[in-house]
């Protein structure tokens, strides 16, 4: 098998939010390490704004950029996909049949999503009424349904976890709502939400308020109702409703639809000896250090960790993994923990979000003092922040190791 005879200090698999910012944090600490970051895609892109972009709040062209203005200028970039693992050799495995050597290895991937897993999608995303914003170029095509919809049926839904932003499916929902509030015709507009899952959101603190809007949107709950087919041309969804210990298919008519797909691990993470049961790569929860392998750590959505799969995440996580990774390089054990914070500003209306932020059991860990934003209240604060001030932070901050708010926790400390 062909391979570079160069022995990295570190590999990062994944030029995402996770890897850029992992990356990012360990040269701040130490210029010298030799770092490659395997990422064959030429485009990077600010996910958390495609519920906005839906919302016709941002362009989709805001979200994106080159993948090459993100990667730090000191690493070795290797544009290729990775294909596997093989830990007991300190290897990866590359598509075009090389492999890369590391010393220590830090794999975020990433998460993906199964469109193929929803019978008849794939063919009608994009028309009919059928669109997502978990995809870049289908967002836009959301807030043109939304603004053409005068009146008739919309279906939003939710897939079993977990998902990256377990809240951004009823995000828009939200905000689409909002608009048609605004434009006079929410009346005239018959709102499903048609959730695998059995609650509203897993953290019951910020059930009421969300509770509050369902019931000004007039919107209708559907619990333990997974979508299963789209036949697009009909503008037919089939739901499996789960009713005590009875499962059922029911059909619902649609004018418009959004859609979030099922999401799994990648293939090459779920069929590789990292993997844990769940198919994601199995860590340590407060470490993220692998349970099996010393030299491996994972942060961002492909990890098994059980916090919410959100940027905000993968934020507090790299200063985490960058600090362990060094000890890790030293030979000693990890010296900091992850709380398990994950944050999901939820849209609620134009203008106004709930903040949610909690961690492992979901434990509240707010950022800021409660006079100011509280996060189980819908706040204009806290859709300042989102609209205006988390993008540069993202783009100049998060992704150039700087690490405002979410300095690595040393194992033991207060």
């Amino acid at each position: 098998m062909p391979s570079s005879a160069k022995i990295y200090d570190v590999v990062i698999v994944g030029g995402g939010s996770a890897g850029i910012a992992t990356a990012s944090s360990l040269l701040k600490r130490n210029q010298k390490l030799s770092i490659a970051v395997i990422e064959p895609s030429e485009d990077h892109y600010y996910q958390p704004g495609w519920t906005m972009v839906g919302a016709g709040v941002f362009s989709a062209e805001f979200t994106k950029c080159t993948e090459k203005s993100v990667m730090p200028k000191a690493v070795d970039w290797i544009k290729k996909a990775a294909s596997g693992f093989v830990p007991e050799d300190n290897k990866v495995l590359l598509a075009d049949g090389s492999s890369v050597a590391y010393r220590v290895l830090v794999a975020c991937p990433g998460i993906k999503l199964d469109w193929d897993a929803i019978y008849g999608l794939t063919e009608t995303l994009g028309q009919n009424g059928v669109t997502s914003n978990y995809r870049y170029d289908l967002a836009p095509y959301t807030n043109r349904l939304v603004k053409d919809l005068k009146q008739g049926r919309a279906l939003f839904t939710q897939p079993p976890m977990p998902i990256k932003c377990a809240g951004a499916p009823q995000k828009s929902m939200y905000l689409s709502c909002s608009a048609w509030e605004r434009a006079g015709v929410l009346n005239d507009i018959d709102v499903q939400f048609h959730n695998s899952g059995a609650v509203l959101f897993g953290v019951a603190a910020y059930v009421p308020a969300l509770m509050e809007y369902i019931e000004r949107y007039n919107a209708h709950l559907n619990f333990e109702s997974k979508l299963v087919a789209i036949d697009g041309p009909a503008k037919i969804a089939t739901f499996e409703q789960k009713r005590g210990d009875i499962v059922k298919r029911v059909e619902e008519k649609f004018d418009m639809i959004h859609v979030v797909p099922p999401q799994v691990a990648p293939d090459f993470v779920r069929n590789s000896p990292l993997a844990a049961a769940s198919g994601f790569i199995e860590v340590n929860e407060a470490t993220l250090q692998h349970v099996r392998y010393a030299n491996v750590f994972a942060l961002g959505d492909a990890c098994s960790a059980s916090n919410a799969k959100t940027m905000a995440a993968a934020r507090k996580q790299a200063p985490v993994v960058a600090v362990n990774v060094l000890a890790a390089l030293e030979g000693k054990p990890p010296v900091a923990d992850y709380d398990g914070y994950g944050s999901c500003p939820l849209t609620v209306e134009h203008g106004k979000i709930v903040l949610a932020e909690f961690g492992y059991g979901g434990k509240l860990l707010p950022s800021f003092p409660n006079w100011l934003i509280d996060g189980t209240r819908p706040s204009r604060l806290s859709w300042l922040l989102k609209d205006t001030i988390l993008p540069p932070i993202y783009w100049h901050g998060m992704l150039k190791g700087h690490e405002w708010m979410v300095k690595p926790h040393k194992i033991g400390a207060a």
